[in-house]
């Protein structure tokens, strides 16, 4: 079997591709990146790609079809990732995370491609009401990275067949320790806060929902979607990606922080705007369609878990948020230093 994995060298991908050498021990594994977060590790004993049968340096706006001949899965990972940097570089979200994905999938399905693995998001369900959100409910997005999802599941769909599987995993908010640990997520941002000034400052009132997944467990779903048959389910699968009793109020959150994190307080902005990023979602559809590959991590644990690894890394910057562990900023840096032009192409002539 031969594995094509995008956008290997972020957050989620060093846990996917232990996953997939773990589950496919003679399977050719390759990663295709661009580079931009290669030097970001963090307290690894090995370079995680080391697993990989290749490593593979590309733009996935400019890749060559040749790259798929022979390729039975691709998983695509590849992303602008979150709000901050898809609202500040629009036009770039929509090509990364939209139309190379449909060009990529519509060359491997040429070629003979079995199954695409598309990494979408929750997000997609833009302003949210009280209801948890199920597969079929409407979808509003709010941002252009949740415009960019959306965009590219619909143009996956009619890609899809018996012998051309697409799953889109909607997936919960990353959470946890990773070799290339990323902190502008909600969890991650409150550990750090905690560990770094022993306080977690939620900037709004606290009430808002997000659903969470652990990382690990992301690459467990990604194992799932591979391995999929177009039934049950069909042969285009959009579905929500995480568990139900991962579904918390932002205050919840960081209680749990401070009781893992022992001397931390806890601020809530109580004259705040409501916040309409507020979403709980239901995962009942991947429960009963992947029984085998649901969460194994629990909230606590994961907490536990990245608050020793920082210790380990001897973290301890209270001004984590102009650091390089936020994706935003190793971005600007590189920009910065001529090394990344306006559309984040390298600037190598």
């Amino acid at each position: 079997m031969k594995i094509l994995i995008t956008g290997n060298l972020g957050y989620v991908g060093p846990g996917v591709v232990g996953r997939l050498r773990e589950s496919f021990p003679d399977a050719e594994l390759i990663g295709y990146d661009t580079g931009f977060f290669a030097h970001c590790l963090t307290n690894s004993p090995i370079l995680p790609e080391v697993k990989l049968n290749q490593q593979i340096f590309g733009d996935v706006r400019s890749f060559d079809p040749d790259l798929l001949n022979g390729v039975d899965a691709i998983v695509y990972l590849a992303a602008i990732s979150n709000d901050p940097m898809g609202n500040r570089f629009e036009d770039v979200t929509m090509d990364v995370n939209y139309r190379a994905a449909i060009k990529m999938a519509e060359a491997g399905k040429e070629r003979g491609v079995k199954s695409f693995v598309f990494t979408s998001s929750y997000n997609v369900y833009g302003e949210a009401d009280d209801n948890a959100k199920v597969e079929a409910d409407t979808l509003n997005p709010l941002t252009a990275y949740a415009r960019s999802k959306i965009a590219a599941e619909r143009d996956l769909e009619p890609l899809a067949s018996e012998d051309f599987v697409v799953t889109c995993l909607r997936f919960a908010t990353a959470c946890g320790y990773s070799n290339r640990l990323r902190l502008d997520l909600v969890i991650n941002d409150f550990v750090a806060g905690a560990v770094s000034s022993k306080r977690i400052d939620i900037l709004s009132d606290g009430s808002p929902w997000r659903p969470l997944i652990n990382v690990l467990d992301m690459a467990r779903a990604i194992d799932w979607a591979i391995q999929r048959k177009h039934e049950p389910g069909g042969s285009f699968l959009a579905i929500n990606t995480g568990s139900n009793e991962w579904n918390y109020q932002v205050k919840e959150l960081a209680e749990m922080v401070a009781e893992v994190v022992v001397g931390c307080k806890v601020s809530v902005n109580a004259d705040a705007p409501p916040d309409k990023r507020s979403y709980k979602v239901n995962f009942d559809l991947y429960k009963k369609l992947a029984p085998d590959h649901q969460p194994v991590f629990a909230l606590k644990p994961t907490i536990k878990a990245l608050y020793e690894s920082l210790m380990e890394m001897g973290f301890n910057d209270p001004k984590f948020r102009e650091s390089n562990l936020m994706r935003l900023n190793v971005i600007n840096q590189l920009k910065q230093k001529n090394l990344l032009d306006s559309d984040l192409n390298w600037n190598w002539k």
